[in-house]
């Protein structure tokens, strides 16, 4: 039986209309974490005499995989915003490649949650970026 808590982030995530827009695709997600992947695209190049992505691609890339491990946390109870996000970016990404985020939701209190994330494109042993992350959490009930 699907976890509803995962099903709900899929769907979610599949229908955000930024992650359409950036190619997003969610790879794997539960248990508090998640991976999603963004092809490389020129129109989201942001130095043309280079080809390298736009921070800011990387940026809603790293965000979204955050929500997506929090969402999917045993014990999130369902719907969260960003609350508070530092990315640290350590070199370009690589032109032509994709960049793969992961993030992990590691901790999580009565209204906000807690995710570590890494962004890495195709050469992998060095991350294009880091983040830190708060998240809220508003359980269904509460918006009601």
């Amino acid at each position: 039986m699907a976890d509803p808590r995962v099903e709900a982030t899929r769907q979610f995530i599949t229908a955000l209309p930024h992650c359409r827009a950036l190619g997003m695709r969610l790879v794997d997600v539960g248990d508090g974490k998640a991976v999603i992947e963004m092809p490389y695209d020129a129109r989201f190049v942001g130095d043309p005499s280079t080809g390298v992505i736009h921070g800011g691609a990387v940026s809603a890339l790293m965000d979204t995989c955050g929500g997506a491990a929090v969402m999917s946390h045993p014990k999130s109870p369902s719907v969260t915003a960003t609350l508070d996000l530092r990315i640290d970016y350590m070199r370009a990404a690589t032109p032509g490649q994709t960049i793969r985020a992961e993030a992990t939701c590691y901790h999580i209190t009565r209204s906000v949650s807690f995710v570590r994330a890494v962004a890495m494109d195709d050469d992998g042993d060095n991350p294009v970026a880091t983040a830190t992350g708060a998240f809220t959490i508003e359980s269904k009930r509460a918006r009601a």
